[in-house]
């Protein structure tokens, strides 16, 4: 499979080069030249199937020219040590519960299958080239460039060592599952960057407590800051040449892609509890909009739902675009849903770049395109905290405000003979301050969070000034 950029002025790469280097070299995204339909037969055996299983196959369409099957099964098994259930919550309307893994977060998914790919490519690899290139199986390409491991690679640039530095921004709950997914593993270092007092105590602990290969910087600013200031990295020459360079947020087709398995298998359990396919709503919270994307890619493999809510907090900026055409990004601002507060989702460049069929159609044709299959709701800190009364009070489900933004969203938005099935994207305990005082409850801590809990905190602060970071990586 091969991999093009959202901004069309980058050559086109490998899915090794995608996973190693991130972001293309003309600041786009990577997009796969094709998304391959699975076979009807897969959706007719989906509800008889494991999780596993019914991601392996997803995986295989995704994956299956670049790495060999046995191996992919592997990361797959290895992934998904936990389930994803869906749970009704009340008469139509399901929760997708993801917050079942280590980190208690969606995000554990797509990071531990990014940390045991990447891993993949530097154990079969060898050296790694400048451009992201990974030498050492011996294959000639381009113009016979000789890496200092005596094999060929085309790139023509510096060979690194093997070592791999993940830059990973975080409004929240990115950087624990990353740091999670990555803590340990060999010849890789990641450096979280968060947004200082805009991250809950809890969500902070999981990532600043860990040690080892894992380096949290403390940035004075909001996530749009953190999230510039890595994307500043990729671009920068100097820095490229000095460490090898990638991300884990879901601008890394290894992140976010993964990231569609638990909604095929969503569906799979509500088929098996009787339900039409065709008459299911997926609602996703939606962020940095790497999640939903992951839904949508699935829906283009033959994923038989009837539509999707993308449900913002009050940064609406793909709401609007929904009601009127134009994307105006703008200043993220700080909620009750802190890690949806962002002002400029990067993943938009994806969702625009699909349904424009790599701008083959007009702005027009992909706004009309998009809105017939996606609707958006936002909702002020007040409806969130209303809503998560409300639910409590009429189920006894504790909703966290991101999930709270999709059910209140389905509860909207639902039409006569729909099953919606909305994210739960955290543990409510994650939140728990916020829970307990909107609720009037103690949530319970789940015991793997509240070890994290114990551990002492270590950060870097840092401003958001690009040069101040650089100059911190030049010398590590």
């Amino acid at each position: 499979m091969k991999y093009y950029s959202t901004n069309g002025k980058a050559p086109v790469a490998d899915l090794r080069k995608a996973v190693v280097k991130g972001l293309a070299e003309d600041r786009g995204l990577y997009m796969p030249e094709v998304i391959n339909k699975l076979p009807q037969q897969f959706f007719t055996d989906i509800p008889k199937m494991k999780f596993q299983d019914i991601a392996f196959n997803v995986a295989s369409a995704f994956f299956g020219d670049d790495v060999d099957l046995d191996s992919l099964q592997d990361l797959v098994y290895d992934t998904l040590q936990f389930p994803c259930p869906v749970v009704k919550v009340k008469e139509s309307i399901y929760s997708l519960e993801l917050f079942h893994g280590p980190t208690l977060a969606f995000k554990d998914v797509g990071a531990r299958f990014m940390a045991r790919l990447l891993q993949y490519f530097l154990r079969r690899g060898g050296s790694v080239c400048g451009d992201g290139s990974v030498c050492g199986d011996g294959s000639v390409c381009g113009d016979g460039y000789v890496c200092g491991d005596g094999s060929v690679c085309g790139c023509g640039t510096a060979t690194k060592s093997k070592s791999v530095n993940v830059l990973v921004a975080t409004s929240g709950d990115t950087g624990s599952a990353v740091a999670n997914g990555f803590l340990g593993v060999d010849g890789i270092h990641v450096y979280v960057l968060y947004p200082k007092g805009k991250v809950s105590p809890i969500q902070e602990c999981q990532f600043t407590t860990l040690g080892k290969n894992i380096t949290a910087i403390e940035v004075d600013g909001v996530f749009d800051d953190c999230q510039a200031l890595v994307k500043s990295a990729f671009m920068d020459k100097e820095l490229n040449e000095h460490m090898m360079l990638t991300s884990a947020n879901s601008i890394n087709v290894a992140r976010f892609l993964p990231q569609a398995f638990y909604y095929f298998n969503a569906v799979a359990q509500l088929m098996a509890l009787g339900h039409n396919p065709e008459d299911i709503v997926i609602c996703v919270p939606s962020g940095n909009f790497g999640n939903i994307c992951a839904a949508l890619f699935g829906h283009q493999m033959g994923m038989p739902v009837k539509r999707f809510i993308a449900a913002n907090n009050a940064n609406d900026i793909f709401f609007n675009y929904l009601q009127t055409g134009q994307y105006n990004p703008k200043p993220s601002k700080q909620t009750l849903a802190n890690a949806m507060d962002v002002g400029d989702p990067s993943n938009f460049a994806r969702i625009i770049n699909l349904y424009s069929e790599n701008g083959k159609l007009s702005p027009e044709e992909t706004h009309k395109r998009i809105t017939s299959l996606i609707s958006g709701a936002t909702y002020s800190d007040e409806q969130i905290r209303e809503t998560m009364r409300q639910c409590y009070k009429e189920t006894g489900y504790i909703l966290d405000p991101h999930g709270a933004c999709g059910y209140r969203a389905l509860e909207e938005q639902l039409k006569p003979g729909e099953i919606g099935v909305f994210c739960e994207t955290a543990h409510p305990a994650k939140f728990k301050e916020k829970v307990d005082d909107i609720l009037g409850i103690d949530v319970e801590i789940p015991e793997r969070l509240a070890a994290f809990m114990k551990g002492q905190k270590q950060s870097v602060p840092m401003t958001k000034d690009f040069a101040d970071f650089k100059a911190y990586l030049l010398k590590q």
